[in-house]
């Protein structure tokens, strides 16, 4: 006669570190669409999605490769391009008539001021009804590159070194110094577009 295991191996995703399954079943329990936000060491993804019991439907969706055919010049990872990634899906979702969304960070750690915030902050700035506390998402100044701005100034005397640091900023043809209006400029791109 066998004896019964008392062990029972873990699911797949998992034990792979890609599904932390009781957030995940909390987050369904709401009936409320999902605001997905995935970060890479390139790039930044978001999507509104929806459950259904066929499977998880994907409402809208966009990628920080978007702002690249809008005409954005610099890194598609900081914090700048994560909230006009989402902004940019705040505009497409509720041009898709989803009109609230819960962040799902997946298996992220939740840390204050990090770039998945700043997402969901350009998200809610789009329109959409997020529930965000004010002190976890990063602050307007961070968001818009004021403290980049602010470092730029201080490195004016220092020609080489200002080279050296923003070269890529300098290759795209964006001024440092002046990287707010930049911020600002792309924003009104992606409410016009």
């Amino acid at each position: 006669m066998m004896k019964k295991t008392r062990y029972s191996p873990q699911q797949r995703r998992r034990a792979s570190g890609k599904t932390d399954y009781r957030k995940r079943l909390n987050l369904l329990k709401g009936g409320v669409v999902r605001l997905v936000i995935r970060k890479s060491s390139r790039s930044i993804t978001c999507q509104a999605i929806a459950y259904s019991a066929e499977g998880d439907m994907v409402l809208a969706s966009a990628h920080s490769n978007e702002l690249i055919k809008l005409g954005w010049k610099l890194d598609k990872k900081n914090t700048m391009s994560a909230y006009l990634v989402g902004f940019l899906l705040g505009k497409k979702a509720l041009k898709k008539g989803v009109k609230e969304a819960v962040v799902d960070l997946g298996v992220y750690e939740s840390t204050k001021g990090a770039r998945v915030y700043a997402a969901a902050k350009g998200a809610a700035d789009a329109g959409l009804n997020i529930p965000l506390g004010k002190d976890i998402v990063p602050s307007e100044d961070r968001i818009r590159g004021k403290h980049i701005e602010e470092y730029a100034q201080k490195l004016k005397k220092d020609k080489a070194l200002l080279e050296k640091l923003f070269s890529q900023y300098i290759r795209a043809g964006v001024d440092p110094a002046h990287v707010s209006a930049y911020f600002d400029e792309m924003k009104k791109k992606i409410e016009g577009a």
